[in-house]
């Protein structure tokens, strides 16, 4: 179990892979650990090195006291990545970690070879929304919004399979002024002006059938960026790296080696 403190956070970490070599980073996505990428590791090009973590509040990361902004998250990866002296990584983010990787991309470009934003957007939702879940999760507890959470990440039939309860579990469990936290960073979160001024290889991916933010939605993120792509993954929902990995590492991989990354 590794950890490092870096702006006042004790963040976990697992770094794999060959050393000096290229790194792919990834950021996971509300209410998950970095557990969220296991499945799709195996699908992942020989030599090329991983990094995940739980970002602030998530995980065995620390919980500081919120609000949190994705300002200071990306501030927290790009940290993460110079104390772990790597450099032109190529950063995927899920969901809020794909508003990390925006950040991080504006802030401290200098550190990336290439961006994911993975079933995410330049802005996700709107502040009243995201007050609501807050309050909802406060007054009840996380285990509130399990059932309707899972319908919104997964598709039917995987549901169905029994494959969704494991990630219920791992909402449920997060930290809850961490989550709140997060949340209340997506809610004031709004990206558009800076993501259009994005200036490095763009891949963006989403999920046929996800319920938070649906393919149009990626669709108009992608519009923002020059050049960028985007793929949508048929009978995913939210976290298609869970549900779909095969699909999901064939277009990392592909990626990978449109910008030399392999």
């Amino acid at each position: 179990m590794d950890t490092k403190s870096v702006n006042g956070v004790d963040l976990h970490y697992r770094l794999d892979g060959p050393k000096g070599g290229p790194v792919v980073m990834f950021a996971n996505s509300l209410g998950t650990d970095l557990r969220v990428w296991d499945a799709l590791l195996p699908h992942l090009p020989d030599g090329v090195g991983t990094l995940r973590y739980d970002k602030r509040g998530h995980g065995l990361s620390q919980q500081t006291p919120g609000p949190y902004s994705i300002e200071q998250l990306a501030d927290d990866a790009a940290a993460l990545v110079r104390e772990l002296g790597l450099s032109e990584v190529v950063f995927v983010g899920l969901s809020i970690g794909g508003l990390i990787g925006q950040s991080l991309a504006a802030r401290h470009g200098d550190l990336l070879r290439g961006l994911v934003i993975s079933n995410s957007a330049a802005k996700i939702g709107d502040e009243a929304m995201w007050r609501d879940r807050v309050a909802a999760i406060r007054r009840d507890g996380p285990d509130s919004i399990g059932a309707a959470t899972m319908e919104r990440w997964f598709s039917p039939g995987f549901i169905a399979s029994g494959a969704a309860a494991p990630w219920q579990r791992m909402l449920e469990r997060q930290p809850l002024e961490g989550y709140a936290a997060c949340c209340e960073a997506i809610g004031a979160a709004d990206l558009r002006d800076s993501t259009a001024r994005l200036d490095l290889p763009v891949q963006l991916i989403a999920g046929e059938l996800d319920g938070s933010i649906p393919p149009e939605t990626v669709q108009g993120t992608a519009d923002l960026i020059k050049d960028a792509r985007i793929d949508v993954i048929p009978g995913a929902g939210h976290i298609p790296c869970v549900e779909k990995p095969a699909e999901y590492g064939a277009i990392l991989t592909r990626f990978l080696t449109d910008i030399g990354h392999v």
